[in-house]
Order: structure tokens, then C-alpha cells, then sequence
């Protein structure tokens, strides 16, 4: 089954209805240290903030064209916070003056009887992760720099194996629709951290999961 491709965003609050921009990158494992002490030089926060969390893809096959997706999230360092489901619009496409991809974004706090819900609904999980990593901030932008892990027995998040030797590195922020110029301040902090990772506008349509 394909799907979108995975994003890595921490368990970290609701937001209801806003516009997702964002720009990603990879950065391999050598190389994490350094990228760190420049995140650590250019944002708010000397220390990150870190978080293991344990997200489910989920199904739900229509009639006809591509099925709806929602991704439930769970954090395995507070095992008693709330469940997180996220659901993530088509990328907005046409206006190539923006320098980040832009999509409709839902979030909402939800109860641990969540996977059971979205069964009970019709949704079946197409397939689940694990990911860790750091949170830096700047301003409204946040950056994630995380490891992805597969799940090797379905349900076990203590038995996995990562996916690849680099690190996903994510730059977005939350807005209202229309508030495009917050994508050239977020062009402006990508070029900040050249050469050690180049964050691009990647196109979901053209990526394979």
C-alpha cells in the first residue's frame, strides 16, 4: 500500500485546523553532533527537548480514488499523556514563490482507546513506527531532528530496527491559511544551517513510501 511519506512531528499539543509549512532533510548519523551545536547556536532553546514516540498509519479504503488517511501518535516517554491524531491535507501545489510545501493540518488530544476507535470506524493500520529524536525551537518555527525505526512484531514498540543511517530533519511551523510570507523566514533559517543539511520543499507525489 502506498502512502505519504512519514513525518516525524513529536507529540507536543493540538492544533486545530491550521496550514502545515515545511521543509525536510536528512543528515547522516555522523554528522549529528554537528548539527546539533549549530541548532543549538541559532535557537531559542540551548537544549532540546527529546521524545520517543510510537505512531500508527491508518486506512480507509473508499469507492473509488486514494484511501483517507489519519496517523495516531503516542508518547513512549509519558506513557500517561494523551494520544495524538493528526490528519495531513493534500500539499497545496501551482504557487512556486513559496519556499515551503504547504498542507492542511488537524491535530487533536485524544483518550488510549484510540486505535480501538478508529477499528471500530473502519480505518485497518497500513503500518507503524517508532521515532526518537530532539526538538529545537525558533520563534513559531520548530525543528525535528529524528530516527525512524520499523516495527519489527506488530505492536512491540521495544523491538525494532532503524530504517536508515542518517536522521530526519524537519523544519515546520503552524499558521492560518493565507500567511505565506512565514515561509521566506523559514527559507532564511534553512540557509543558516548549509552545508550541514540542506532542507528542501520535497513534493509528496514524487516520493515512494
Amino acid at each position: 500500500m502506498e502512502a505519504p511519506p512519514v513525518t516525524a512531528m513529536p507529540v507536543t499539543g493540538g492544533t486545530i485546523n491550521m496550514m502545515e509549512y515545511l521543509l525536510q532533510g536528512s543528515v547522516l548519523d555522523q554528522a549529528l553532533e554537528s548539527l546539533l551545536h549549530r541548532l543549538r547556536g541559532l535557537c531559542d532553546n540551548m537544549e532540546p527537548e527529546t521524545f520517543t514516540d510510537h505512531e500508527l498509519v491508518y486506512l480507509l479504503k473508499g469507492q473509488q480514488g486514494n484511501p483517507f488517511i489519519l496517523r495516531a501518535r503516542r508518547s513512549l516517554s509519558h506513557p500517561t499523556s494523551p494520544w495524538h491524531l493528526r490528519y495531513l491535507g493534500q500539499p497545496e501545489v501551482g504557487d512556486k514563490s513559496r519556499h515551503a510545501l504547504v498542507r492542511n493540518c488537524v491535530d487533536v488530544a485524544a483518550s488510549h482507546s484510540l486505535p480501538e476507535f478508529l477499528n471500530e470506524m473502519g480505518f485497518r493500520m497500513d503500518h507503524e513506527f517508532v521515532a526518537n529524536g530532539h526538538i529545537f525551537r525558533k520563534g513559531a518555527m520548530k525543528i525535528v531532528v529524528s530516527k525512524l525505526s520499523r516495527i519489527l512484531v506488530p505492536g512491540n514498540t521495544e523491538n525494532t530496527e532503524r530504517l536508515s543511517l542518517s536522521y530526519l530533519v524537519e523544519l515546520s511551523l503552524l499558521a492560518p491559511a493565507g500567511q505565506d510570507t512565514v515561509s521566506e523566514d523559514m527559507r532564511s533559517f534553512a540557509e543558516q544551517l548549509k552545508p550541514l543539511v540542506h532542507l528542501e520543499k520535497i513534493d509528496p507525489s514524487k516520493q515512494r513510501h
